[in-house]
């Protein structure tokens, strides 16, 4: 069965908006695949590459850990917005 992607053919919908999260953080994909591992999450640098490229599935596992991270909500992270 072939995975689903996005009406754009992107493999995620948060990619932008994690990247533009990141951004307004003052943090390097880097710097947040630390305070992912810190929280007790197994991601890295290429990781977060992969999914702000678009070139990875996010799980709902990982999504819950970005809503952490940055204090916002999970439709900020698929729609950009709070709603």
């Amino acid at each position: 069965m072939p995975k689903p992607r996005s009406q754009t053919g992107e493999k995620n919908l948060i990619g932008t908006h994690l990247a533009a999260l990141r951004k307004q953080n003052h943090l390097s994909q880097r710097d947040l695949a630390y305070k992912m591992q810190l929280a007790g999450y197994d991601i890295d640098k290429n990781v977060i590459t992969r999914i702000e490229t678009n070139n990875r599935y996010v799980t709902d596992i990982e999504l819950r850990a970005f809503s952490q991270i940055f204090h916002v909500s999970y439709s900020r992270l698929i729609d950009g917005s709070d709603r």
